[in-house]
């Protein structure tokens, strides 16, 4: 059994809080690194505090550069960063957890928090809430145009998620999505296919005159 890395207590598996010392053991994620100030107030405001974020760089890499709250903590991200920092800060992920991430979810989840809209740093127009991933439980606020905002411990919250095999879940998830898209061929035939990826949903087993009759209703209708 692992221990915790500051009080030296019992940590059961799939389990990140101990619960002696109520201490996160984020020890596996190499992601948490210093940062230094590129700009100490960019022309981005914090939706929540209404001040001016501070340009922040990581030291994991120079070419990822993101605001930051001073008051909240929170963070803005452009198109795509959270991506190259999730990259950076968690990799040799090859299996999926799902216990782990049930329970990452549980200890992190604000469900006391009320649901706010925010505006965008950048433009100022409402931002939409969207999940970032498949069971991530993490709710992002979106511009499409300009970038995503997190609120403080939020990163830590993906980094938690993706390391216990959360997108390898959400790759997966999407992966069969795609293979049951129900699709209708019409192709100038009063017969018709309903088919779920690959397999049809219609069979030898079904009555030939009903067939026949559905299949002539929706001729009907579409040619």
């Amino acid at each position: 059994m692992a221990r915790c890395t500051f009080c030296s207590a019992p940590l059961p598996a799939n389990i990140n809080r101990c619960s002696y010392c109520e201490i996160r053991n984020d020890v596996d994620l190499h992601g948490k690194h210093e940062f230094v100030i590129v700009d100490d107030e960019s022309n981005r405001t914090c939706p929540h505090c209404d001040v001016r974020l501070k340009t922040i760089r990581l030291d994991s890499t120079d070419a990822l550069s993101i605001e930051r709250c001073d008051a909240c903590f929170g963070l803005f991200f452009d198109p795509g960063e959270i991506e190259t920092l999730l990259e950076n800060a968690v990799s040799g992920v090859f299996e999926i957890n799902h216990k782990h991430i049930e329970n990452i979810n549980k200890d992190r989840y604000q469900n006391h928090n009320p649901v706010k809209y925010i505006k965008c740093p950048v433009c100022q127009i409402l931002m939409n809430r969207v999940s970032f991933g498949h069971k991530s439980g993490v709710v992002v606020d979106r511009c499409k145009r300009h970038g995503v905002w997190l609120d403080s411990s939020e990163i830590t919250h993906l980094m938690e998620w993706k390391k216990a095999g959360g997108q390898l879940f959400h790759e997966k998830q999407a992966r069969r999505s795609k293979k049951v898209k129900p699709q209708l061929n019409l192709k100038g035939s009063n017969r018709f296919n309903i088919t779920m990826g690959t397999q049809s949903r219609f069979d030898k087993s079904y009555d030939d005159d009903l067939f026949e009759s559905i299949s002539s209703v929706v001729f009907k209708l579409f040619r």
